[in-house]
């Protein structure tokens, strides 16, 4: 896109690990030690939000107790104006599920993603982390999963949303959009086969050494469900499913 970018354009992107009730404690205590963070005070009217905090830089990882429904990810769009940008996403489609006293705004795709507008500052990246037996990893990437018959209007909604510029890559299934230097996470739209109700959302997680990262996370109650040639799914203790990848496709070609 072209010109001034919309009060919607994310100053910073968060992701949120909506946790079933009964994954709660096994599944914060997982994600912290995979991400080598340490656990904030847990805050909110029903004690259910709770930040991993890295050793450096800002945070980017949530987790919120979820009291109905199986475990899943939702991404946080942290902009100058809340109620300005909940009216742009209205305009491209979006539906406004909850605006909060506190001023966040809670919002569902044209493909039925959820995703909040947020006002938290934040702007210093944080470094990979380094492991004991001296690789590194991070999760660095949000995968945007989109049912095949929602692909174009949910294309359309992110690229017009964010303000940031789509690109295709070598992979027919995978678009990118192109965040701003500095951003803790990549977001990248991935084209499913099947036919899912509703769009959804993983995380991705890079490293230098993808065999002792596997065997990281497994040692910690992962599980490995499938391996392709570029990256693996998992699944944590709980089954939330997320990737672990070593260098990613770069290939890219324009859209």
């Amino acid at each position: 896109m072209s010109g001034d970018l919309p009060a919607s354009s994310p100053l910073w992107i968060s992701a949120f690990l909506d946790l079933a009730a009964e994954e709660l404690e096994r599944g914060t205590a997982f994600w912290a030690q995979v991400t080598g963070t340490t656990l904030s005070t847990v805050r909110g009217e029903r004690a259910e939000f709770t930040t991993l905090v890295p050793p450096d830089g800002d945070d980017h990882l949530r987790v919120q107790r979820r009291d109905e429904g199986p475990s899943r990810v939702h991404l946080d769009l942290h902009v100058g104006d809340q109620a300005t940008a909940a009216e742009h996403a209205e305009r491209l489609g979006a539906e406004v599920v909850h605006t909060a006293e506190e001023g966040y705004v809670v919002l569902r795709s044209p493909g039925g993603l959820t995703f909040c507008f947020v006002g938290h500052p934040a702007s210093r990246r944080s470094r990979p982390t380094t492991w004991p037996t001296g690789h590194h990893s991070q999760v660095d990437q949000l995968s945007v999963d989109v049912p095949r018959r929602l692909l174009e209007a949910e294309l359309a909604f992110w690229r017009d949303l964010t303000g940031w510029r789509l690109r295709r890559t070598a992979y027919e299934e995978f678009h990118l959009l192109e965040v701003p230097a500095g951003q803790p996470l990549q977001v990248l739209v991935q084209r499913l086969d099947d036919d899912a109700p509703e769009v959804s959302v993983h995380l991705d997680l890079t490293t230098d050494d993808v065999g002792a990262e596997l065997a990281r996370h497994v040692a910690l109650g992962a599980r490995v469900v499938t391996s392709h040639d570029h990256w693996t799914v998992m699944a944590d203790p709980g089954g939330l499913r997320y990737c672990i990848a070593g260098d990613p496709p770069d290939d890219d070609v324009p859209a």
